[in-house]
């Protein structure tokens, strides 16, 4: 597409920069005062126009950096020679194994899920009022008690 294209936006911009030039001459032609020509549509606008512009140029030019840095990561991993990768390789295969061969024990239930359903409704412990009021109440001396201690630090 045209208007990705980094020569195209420069185009653009010095358009956009000429018909700006000449709004400012004719409004000073004109006898226009400066506060008035900051606040007139048409030049807010074109300035407006040119820092999106500015915007797609430099994601254009980031672009092209990020784009130049992988090519030469793609040269180094090619100047590479192939022996060197195997030897990698190998050693990356040999390790994984024995990393492989240490398993955890899974923990045993307790109650078969058909048990739970059998005597009723199990659900999560429902908690006592009291409870929650004290969860409530340590979140709260938590969240107090930190930017009291960051003020210290920070003096």
């Amino acid at each position: 597409m045209g208007s990705k294209q980094k020569q195209t936006q420069i185009g653009r911009k010095a358009n956009i920069a000429r018909k700006l030039e000449d709004r400012l001459s004719f409004l000073s032609k004109k006898g226009v005062e400066s506060p008035v020509i900051k606040k007139d549509t048409l030049v807010k606008k074109l300035r407006a126009d040119i820092r999106a512009i500015n915007v797609r140029l430099d994601a254009i030019a980031a672009n092209e950096k990020k784009t130049e840095e992988l090519a030469k990561i793609k040269a180094e991993k090619a100047a590479v020679p192939p022996k060197v990768k195997e030897s990698v390789k190998e050693k990356k295969a040999k390790e994984a194994p024995e990393e492989g061969k240490v398993k955890k024990k899974k923990a045993e239930k307790t109650e078969s899920p058909s048990k739970e359903k059998e005597g009723g409704e199990v659900g999560k412990p429902k908690e006592t009022p009291e409870e929650g009021k004290e969860k409530r109440k340590k979140k709260v001396k938590e969240t107090t008690e930190e930017p009291a201690e960051q003020a210290k630090e920070d003096k």
